[in-house]
């Protein structure tokens, strides 16, 4: 077999488990879909007629607002159990195992990194699913949707090859799971809950230029049918740059051996 051959086989191996490693222990997958649930009921049902009155709506226009910005939340959560699993593997003494072992050496950060995008894209569902039991209503078309299936697939490898260089630098599974907050919380600082407009000039300033607002905008208009402009591919800029940042970070921490 060749070397490409001989890397798929063992990155699937790695992939099934962190597959059936994620299905023993449900709680953190769970736990990334939880928040984002609880936040847009916090938001729609305490804050939402207020909200929706100062933007022009009321609850329901308000909810069609968030829910984007709820679900690119609950894709970026989805990175702390990238950061936890890497670690744990790092602390427990698994990883000298496979160093010795007759496997290819990237096939352990993209078992990670595959299975961790498989679990948040359940999350993700998850949360859809919820916001359209609650009222959430789209005017999207199939293909939309697919491309913001797509869209939410490529924030998560991004976020989730960040999250997994965060991981190997973490002395213990505690300080693995505070490296990624920042990561989860950008989005708050983004259009995620109000429009950037309407923020101070010094923050609408960060929130026009942080990554999450072009790609909360993105999925705001395929979810709602409208046009997205030139967001779709800032969007997609920003992703594969995170993407490669992270990829080369954890591939230089990991091949060195200088993780922690």
């Amino acid at each position: 077999m060749s070397t490409l051959t001989y890397a798929m086989r063992d990155s699937t191996t790695m992939l099934r488990r962190n597959l059936k490693h994620a299905i023993r222990y449900p709680s953190v997958g769970l736990g990334s879909a939880m928040m984002p649930i609880l936040m847009l009921l916090l938001f729609v049902y305490a804050f939402g007629d207020s909200i929706g009155a100062g933007m022009g709506g009321g609850r329901d226009a308000y909810l069609n607002y968030l829910t984007p910005g709820i679900i690119i939340m609950g894709v970026a959560a989805g990175s702390m159990s990238t950061s936890i699993a890497v670690c744990t593997d790092m602390t427990e003494g698994i990883i000298n195992r496979f160093r010795t072992m007759n496997i290819t050496r990237s096939s352990f950060m993209t078992g990670h990194v595959v299975g961790s995008v498989v679990q948040t894209m359940v999350s993700a569902v998850l949360v859809v699913g919820f916001a359209l039991a609650v009222g959430f209503r789209s005017g999207a078309t199939p293909l939309e949707w697919l491309a913001a299936a797509g869209l939410l697939t490529a924030i998560a490898f991004a976020v989730t090859w960040l999250s997994a260089a965060l991981g190997l630098i973490s002395k213990t599974v505690e300080s693995a799971s505070n490296k990624p907050l920042l990561i989860q919380f950008l989005p708050f600082l983004g259009s995620a809950f109000v429009p950037a407009e309407s923020m101070s000039p010094g923050l609408r300033w960060f929130a026009e230029y942080q990554p999450f607002t072009p790609m909360t905008e993105t999925l705001r208009g395929l979810l709602s049918g409208s046009e997205i402009g030139n967001a779709g591919w800032i969007s997609l800029a920003w992703c594969a740059g995170i993407a490669l940042v992270g990829y080369v970070w954890s591939r230089s921490l990991f091949n060195s051996g200088t993780t922690r």
